[in-house]
Protein backbone atom coordinates (compact mmCIF):
# COMPACT_ATOMS: atom_id res chain seq x y z
CA UNK A 1 0.00 0.00 0.00
CA UNK A 2 1.35 3.43 -0.97
CA UNK A 3 2.21 5.98 1.71
CA UNK A 4 -0.12 8.36 -0.15
CA UNK A 5 -3.01 5.86 -0.04
CA UNK A 6 -6.38 7.57 0.43
CA UNK A 7 -8.13 4.21 1.09
CA UNK A 8 -10.45 4.99 -1.85
CA UNK A 9 -9.87 1.89 -3.96
CA UNK A 10 -12.62 2.89 -6.39
CA UNK A 11 -10.44 5.62 -7.90
CA UNK A 12 -7.07 3.83 -7.58
CA UNK A 13 -5.29 1.56 -10.08
CA UNK A 14 -2.66 0.20 -7.68
CA UNK A 15 -2.77 -3.59 -7.40
CA UNK A 16 -2.05 -3.75 -3.66
CA UNK A 17 -3.03 -6.29 -1.01
CA UNK A 18 -5.85 -4.11 0.30
CA UNK A 19 -7.50 -4.14 -3.14
CA UNK A 20 -7.54 -7.92 -3.19
CA UNK A 21 -9.66 -7.91 -0.03
CA UNK A 22 -12.18 -5.45 -1.44
CA UNK A 23 -15.19 -6.47 -3.49
CA UNK A 24 -16.84 -3.66 -5.43
CA UNK A 25 -19.03 -5.86 -7.61
CA UNK A 26 -22.59 -4.58 -7.98
CA UNK A 27 -25.61 -6.79 -8.46
CA UNK A 28 -27.87 -6.15 -11.47
CA UNK A 29 -31.48 -5.10 -10.99
CA UNK A 30 -33.57 -7.71 -9.20
CA UNK A 31 -35.66 -8.18 -12.36
CA UNK A 32 -32.60 -8.77 -14.57
CA UNK A 33 -31.09 -12.17 -15.41
CA UNK A 34 -27.82 -11.64 -17.28
CA UNK A 35 -25.88 -14.81 -18.08
CA UNK A 36 -22.79 -13.49 -19.90
CA UNK A 37 -21.19 -10.03 -19.88
CA UNK A 38 -18.60 -9.06 -22.49
CA UNK A 39 -16.71 -5.77 -22.46
CA UNK A 40 -15.53 -4.25 -25.74
CA UNK A 41 -12.54 -2.02 -25.11
CA UNK A 42 -9.84 -0.07 -26.93
CA UNK A 43 -6.64 1.67 -25.97
CA UNK A 44 -7.67 4.84 -27.81
CA UNK A 45 -10.69 6.30 -29.55
CA UNK A 46 -11.53 6.23 -33.24
CA UNK A 47 -10.71 2.59 -33.95
CA UNK A 48 -14.30 1.37 -34.45
CA UNK A 49 -15.01 -0.05 -31.00
CA UNK A 50 -18.71 0.89 -31.04
CA UNK A 51 -19.15 -0.57 -34.52
CA UNK A 52 -17.60 -3.86 -33.37
CA UNK A 53 -19.85 -3.85 -30.29
CA UNK A 54 -22.92 -3.35 -32.48
CA UNK A 55 -21.89 -6.05 -34.94
CA UNK A 56 -21.25 -8.60 -32.18
CA UNK A 57 -24.65 -7.83 -30.65
CA UNK A 58 -26.30 -8.34 -34.04
CA UNK A 59 -24.50 -11.66 -34.56
CA UNK A 60 -25.48 -12.89 -31.10
CA UNK A 61 -29.11 -11.99 -31.80
CA UNK A 62 -28.97 -13.83 -35.14
CA UNK A 63 -27.82 -16.90 -33.22
CA UNK A 64 -31.04 -16.75 -31.21
CA UNK A 65 -29.51 -15.27 -28.07
CA UNK A 66 -31.33 -12.64 -26.02
CA UNK A 67 -28.93 -9.74 -26.41
CA UNK A 68 -28.33 -6.37 -24.77
CA UNK A 69 -25.87 -3.48 -25.12
CA UNK A 70 -24.91 -1.24 -22.21
CA UNK A 71 -23.35 1.90 -23.66
CA UNK A 72 -20.72 2.86 -21.08
CA UNK A 73 -19.11 5.44 -23.39
CA UNK A 74 -21.07 8.18 -21.64
CA UNK A 75 -19.41 11.21 -23.27
CA UNK A 76 -19.41 9.71 -26.76
CA UNK A 77 -22.48 7.47 -27.01
CA UNK A 78 -22.95 6.14 -30.55
CA UNK A 79 -24.76 2.82 -30.06
CA UNK A 80 -28.29 4.30 -30.42
CA UNK A 81 -27.37 5.83 -33.77
CA UNK A 82 -25.94 2.56 -35.09
CA UNK A 83 -29.25 0.82 -34.29
CA UNK A 84 -31.42 3.71 -35.47
CA UNK A 85 -33.02 4.25 -32.05
CA UNK A 86 -34.94 7.50 -31.71
CA UNK A 87 -37.43 6.81 -28.92
CA UNK A 88 -36.33 7.71 -25.42
CA UNK A 89 -35.92 5.26 -22.56
CA UNK A 90 -38.80 5.14 -20.11
CA UNK A 91 -38.96 4.30 -16.44
CA UNK A 92 -41.24 3.48 -13.56
CA UNK A 93 -40.96 3.15 -9.82
CA UNK A 94 -39.34 -0.24 -10.42
CA UNK A 95 -36.51 1.14 -12.56
CA UNK A 96 -35.53 2.14 -16.09
CA UNK A 97 -36.31 0.13 -19.21
CA UNK A 98 -33.96 -0.33 -22.16
CA UNK A 99 -35.04 0.56 -25.68
CA UNK A 100 -35.39 -2.38 -28.05
CA UNK A 101 -34.05 -2.35 -31.61
CA UNK A 102 -35.90 -3.64 -34.65
CA UNK A 103 -34.50 -7.17 -34.22
CA UNK A 104 -34.81 -7.23 -30.43
CA UNK A 105 -31.43 -6.01 -29.14
CA UNK A 106 -31.99 -4.16 -25.84
CA UNK A 107 -30.01 -0.93 -25.51
CA UNK A 108 -29.39 1.58 -22.74
CA UNK A 109 -27.36 4.70 -23.47
CA UNK A 110 -27.23 8.23 -22.11
CA UNK A 111 -28.44 9.52 -25.47
CA UNK A 112 -31.69 7.65 -24.83
CA UNK A 113 -32.22 9.84 -21.76
CA UNK A 114 -31.17 13.27 -23.07
CA UNK A 115 -33.59 15.70 -24.73
CA UNK A 116 -31.05 16.34 -27.48
CA UNK A 117 -28.61 13.83 -28.95
CA UNK A 118 -26.07 16.61 -29.50
CA UNK A 119 -26.17 17.95 -25.92
CA UNK A 120 -22.62 17.75 -24.49
CA UNK A 121 -22.05 15.72 -21.35
CA UNK A 122 -19.76 17.89 -19.23
CA UNK A 123 -19.35 15.66 -16.20
CA UNK A 124 -16.38 14.71 -14.06
CA UNK A 125 -15.14 11.15 -13.75
CA UNK A 126 -17.03 10.06 -10.59
CA UNK A 127 -20.37 11.16 -12.06
CA UNK A 128 -19.65 9.33 -15.33
CA UNK A 129 -18.72 6.21 -13.38
CA UNK A 130 -21.86 6.50 -11.27
CA UNK A 131 -24.04 6.62 -14.39
CA UNK A 132 -22.46 3.42 -15.70
CA UNK A 133 -23.21 1.71 -12.39
CA UNK A 134 -26.82 2.87 -12.62
CA UNK A 135 -27.15 1.39 -16.09
CA UNK A 136 -26.17 -1.95 -14.53
CA UNK A 137 -28.10 -1.76 -11.24
CA UNK A 138 -31.19 0.33 -12.07
CA UNK A 139 -32.11 -0.82 -15.58
CA UNK A 140 -34.60 -3.67 -15.86
CA UNK A 141 -32.81 -5.70 -18.54
CA UNK A 142 -35.00 -8.76 -18.15
CA UNK A 143 -33.75 -12.14 -19.37
CA UNK A 144 -30.45 -11.69 -21.25
CA UNK A 145 -28.15 -14.39 -22.63
CA UNK A 146 -25.30 -12.01 -23.43
CA UNK A 147 -24.72 -8.33 -22.67
CA UNK A 148 -22.07 -6.31 -24.48
CA UNK A 149 -20.63 -3.26 -22.74
CA UNK A 150 -19.30 -0.58 -25.07
CA UNK A 151 -16.53 0.79 -22.86
CA UNK A 152 -14.95 4.22 -23.26
CA UNK A 153 -11.42 4.16 -24.69
CA UNK A 154 -8.34 4.18 -22.50
CA UNK A 155 -7.69 3.04 -18.95
CA UNK A 156 -9.29 5.81 -16.88
CA UNK A 157 -12.06 6.10 -14.30
CA UNK A 158 -14.97 4.64 -16.27
CA UNK A 159 -13.18 1.54 -17.66
CA UNK A 160 -11.87 0.93 -14.14
CA UNK A 161 -15.42 1.19 -12.78
CA UNK A 162 -16.65 -1.36 -15.33
CA UNK A 163 -13.88 -3.79 -14.41
CA UNK A 164 -14.49 -3.40 -10.67
CA UNK A 165 -18.29 -3.12 -10.55
CA UNK A 166 -19.61 -5.44 -13.26
CA UNK A 167 -18.82 -9.18 -13.39
CA UNK A 168 -17.20 -9.37 -16.81
CA UNK A 169 -16.75 -12.80 -18.38
CA UNK A 170 -14.14 -11.38 -20.72
CA UNK A 171 -13.25 -8.47 -22.94
CA UNK A 172 -12.59 -8.01 -26.63
CA UNK A 173 -9.99 -5.38 -27.53
CA UNK A 174 -10.39 -3.41 -30.75
CA UNK A 175 -7.37 -1.91 -32.46
CA UNK A 176 -6.20 -0.62 -35.83
CA UNK A 177 -3.06 -1.50 -37.80
CA UNK A 178 -0.93 1.54 -36.98
CA UNK A 179 2.05 0.64 -34.82
CA UNK A 180 1.29 3.37 -32.24
CA UNK A 181 -2.21 2.03 -31.68
CA UNK A 182 -0.73 -1.46 -31.45
CA UNK A 183 1.40 -0.23 -28.58
CA UNK A 184 -1.58 1.40 -26.88
CA UNK A 185 -3.73 -1.72 -27.20
CA UNK A 186 -1.20 -3.54 -25.04
CA UNK A 187 -2.12 -1.17 -22.22
CA UNK A 188 -5.76 -2.25 -22.48
CA UNK A 189 -4.75 -5.91 -22.44
CA UNK A 190 -2.50 -5.34 -19.44
CA UNK A 191 -5.29 -3.53 -17.59
CA UNK A 192 -7.54 -6.54 -18.11
CA UNK A 193 -4.78 -8.72 -16.68
CA UNK A 194 -4.50 -6.49 -13.60
CA UNK A 195 -8.26 -6.83 -13.08
CA UNK A 196 -8.13 -10.62 -13.63
CA UNK A 197 -10.49 -10.47 -16.62
CA UNK A 198 -9.66 -12.74 -19.59
CA UNK A 199 -9.12 -11.21 -23.04
CA UNK A 200 -11.24 -13.25 -25.44
CA UNK A 201 -9.85 -11.76 -28.62
CA UNK A 202 -8.32 -8.90 -30.56
CA UNK A 203 -10.18 -7.29 -33.45
CA UNK A 204 -8.13 -5.32 -35.96
CA UNK A 205 -10.36 -2.80 -37.71
CA UNK A 206 -9.40 -1.07 -40.99
CA UNK A 207 -7.07 -4.00 -41.58
CA UNK A 208 -7.20 -4.32 -45.35
CA UNK A 209 -8.98 -3.39 -48.58
CA UNK A 210 -10.38 -5.96 -50.97
CA UNK A 211 -10.32 -4.92 -54.61
CA UNK A 212 -13.90 -5.13 -55.95
CA UNK A 213 -12.64 -6.11 -59.42
CA UNK A 214 -9.94 -8.74 -58.88
CA UNK A 215 -10.43 -9.61 -55.21
CA UNK A 216 -6.83 -8.81 -54.33
CA UNK A 217 -6.20 -8.03 -50.65
CA UNK A 218 -4.29 -4.80 -50.06
CA UNK A 219 -2.91 -3.70 -46.68
CA UNK A 220 -2.71 0.12 -46.94
CA UNK A 221 -1.09 0.44 -43.50
CA UNK A 222 1.45 -2.31 -44.11
CA UNK A 223 1.45 -5.99 -43.26
CA UNK A 224 -0.80 -6.84 -40.34
CA UNK A 225 0.86 -7.67 -37.03
CA UNK A 226 -2.37 -8.94 -35.48
CA UNK A 227 -1.44 -12.63 -35.17
CA UNK A 228 2.03 -11.74 -33.91
CA UNK A 229 0.58 -9.36 -31.31
CA UNK A 230 -2.09 -11.84 -30.20
CA UNK A 231 0.52 -14.59 -29.76
CA UNK A 232 2.86 -12.29 -27.81
CA UNK A 233 0.05 -11.19 -25.48
CA UNK A 234 -1.30 -14.70 -25.06
CA UNK A 235 -4.67 -13.94 -26.68
CA UNK A 236 -6.21 -16.94 -28.44
CA UNK A 237 -8.79 -15.28 -30.70
CA UNK A 238 -8.36 -12.63 -33.37
CA UNK A 239 -10.33 -11.17 -36.26
CA UNK A 240 -9.77 -8.62 -39.01
CA UNK A 241 -12.28 -6.14 -40.39
CA UNK A 242 -11.73 -4.55 -43.80
CA UNK A 243 -11.96 -0.92 -44.76
CA UNK A 244 -15.58 -1.23 -45.86
CA UNK A 245 -17.54 1.96 -46.60
CA UNK A 246 -20.79 -0.02 -46.53
CA UNK A 247 -20.32 -0.79 -42.82
CA UNK A 248 -19.80 2.87 -41.95
CA UNK A 249 -22.85 3.79 -44.02
CA UNK A 250 -25.01 1.25 -42.18
CA UNK A 251 -23.92 2.72 -38.83
CA UNK A 252 -24.58 6.27 -40.00
CA UNK A 253 -28.09 5.46 -41.23
CA UNK A 254 -28.98 3.36 -38.16
CA UNK A 255 -29.16 0.06 -39.98
CA UNK A 256 -26.25 -1.95 -38.57
CA UNK A 257 -28.61 -4.91 -38.13
CA UNK A 258 -28.57 -5.37 -41.91
CA UNK A 259 -24.80 -5.89 -42.24
CA UNK A 260 -23.50 -8.92 -44.10
CA UNK A 261 -20.11 -10.55 -43.63
CA UNK A 262 -18.53 -13.32 -41.60
CA UNK A 263 -15.54 -11.43 -40.18
CA UNK A 264 -16.66 -11.77 -36.54
CA UNK A 265 -18.42 -15.15 -36.73
CA UNK A 266 -15.65 -17.00 -34.88
CA UNK A 267 -15.65 -14.36 -32.14
CA UNK A 268 -19.42 -14.68 -31.74
CA UNK A 269 -19.07 -18.46 -31.53
CA UNK A 270 -16.46 -18.14 -28.76
CA UNK A 271 -18.80 -15.86 -26.81
CA UNK A 272 -21.76 -18.21 -27.19
CA UNK A 273 -19.61 -21.10 -25.90
CA UNK A 274 -18.84 -19.31 -22.62
CA UNK A 275 -20.50 -20.85 -19.58
CA UNK A 276 -23.61 -19.01 -18.48
CA UNK A 277 -23.95 -17.51 -15.00
CA UNK A 278 -26.49 -19.04 -12.68
CA UNK A 279 -28.32 -15.80 -11.85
Amino acid sequence: MSEQCSHDCGSCQENCANREKADFMEKPHALSRIRRVIGVASGKGGVGKSMVTSMLAVLARRRGMKTAVLDADITGPSIPRAFGLVEKAMGSEAGMYPVESRTGVRVMSLNLLLDSDTAPVVWRGPILAGMVKQFWTDVIWGDVDVMFIDMPPGTGDVPLTVFQSIPLDGIIVVTSPQELVGMIVEKAVNMAGMMHVPVLGLVENLSYVKCPDCGRIIHPFGKSRLDETAARLGVAGSAQLPIEPALAALCDCGNIEAFEGGWLDDMAERIEALPAKAF
